[in-house]
């Protein structure tokens, strides 16, 4: 008797722990259900974020030469042989489209052969470097750079003599050119970075 009620006892209290384990382990099936839910919506969110980045930087096309009409402005001259001049390259695409970093250089001469030519970046002799930023042109729109360079070897060999200035967009092959009877000494050309407006100082 004693031993049958034993084993009742034994199975009455087995129960009870039996459906604690299956509740049990239906919370461990929420919990892992709500956390996958959870990653779930992370990874859409994040997703969601970067492809709105991504579509954004491609919103904006970069500026063709072609897209670019490229002329002189205003002429800056000072003491020591220093020279310079401000460069504008507008767009006239049709389209908005996007600049960003300097403008290439290359000297040539009146057979539009190449010449020596080395170009510096940053601050120049008339203006301080604005440094680089993407600038969004609408049609219509400019951006400009300024050049500097000396001429204290005018005809001598210390000196290049150019008739042509070619430029290169930033992120472009192909460049525009525009003449350009200088003489540079050693070939050597500072420019700025490309910016709406560059204050200049002569």
């Amino acid at each position: 008797m004693n031993e049958q009620q034993n084993t009742t006892d034994q199975v009455a209290t087995a129960k009870p722990r039996h459906r604690a384990d299956r509740r049990f382990g239906r919370t461990v099936v929420g919990l892992a259900a709500v956390a996958g839910l959870g990653l779930a919506g992370w990874a859409t969110t994040a997703n969601a974020a970067t492809s709105g980045t991504t579509s954004a930087a491609k919103a904006t096309p970069t500026c063709s030469a072609a897209a670019l009409k490229a002329t002189f402005g205003r002429g800056l001259a000072g003491g020591m042989n220093h020279q310079g001049v401000v460069i504008t390259l507008r767009n006239l695409s049709g389209k908005t489209c996007a600049l960003r970093g300097y403008p290439g250089l290359g000297l040539e001469n009146s057979a539009h052969k190449k010449l020596t030519t080395h170009t510096t970046w940053g601050n120049t002799w008339y203006a301080h470097n604005p440094g680089k930023k993407t600038l969004t042109l609408k049609d219509g729109q400019s951006a400009e750079a300024v050049i500097a360079w000396t001429h204290a070897n005018t005809g001598t060999s210390g000196a290049v003599r150019a008739a042509y200035l070619e430029i290169t967009p930033p992120a472009s092959t192909q460049h525009k050119t525009l003449a350009f009877p200088q003489w540079v000494d050693h070939g050597d050309l500072s420019v700025t970075a490309l910016a709406r407006h560059i204050t200049v100082s002569s």
